[in-house]
């Protein structure tokens, strides 16, 4: 056993707060915590649709509460956000070659923001109809 004492390096909890891409990073990070709520509340709302027309209409009579609305919209934003940044990183993990040559980043991230809009149309579209 040695007797020297091991350097440990001192981190402060607002380390994240001084660099603009790891403040962006801990918010991405740290919105799945809410995305993931929203995701029970939706599951939630299956199960009481489960019980019966009853127990999903006090369900969504629930989710009309102003917290509601709001939690809703938040996570809409986060959601968002996170389309955003797995868009913009998407050439990265999409090595794209077309007759011996690669795919400009530009192409790969258009092409998904213009499915990402034709989706998000057509759900749109058949909820109208």
């Amino acid at each position: 056993m040695s007797k020297r004492k091991p350097y440990t390096r001192e981190m402060k909890s607002d380390w994240w707060l001084k660099d603009l891409f790891y403040s962006k990073y801990m918010l991405r990070e740290g919105s799945s915590i809410l995305i993931t709520l929203y995701s029970l509340i939706l599951a939630w709302g299956v199960f009481r649709l489960s019980q019966g027309e009853v127990a999903f209409n006090a369900w969504m009579e629930a989710l009309q509460s102003p917290l509601s609305i709001i939690l809703h919209i938040v996570a809409l934003i986060f959601a968002l956000y996170h389309s955003i940044t797995w868009f913009s990183l998407a050439p990265k993990a999409l090595d794209l070659w077309i007759k011996g040559k690669r795919v400009d980043d530009k192409i790969i991230v258009t092409g998904h923001y213009v499915a990402f809009a034709v989706i998000s149309l057509f759900c749109l579209v058949s909820i109208l109809i």
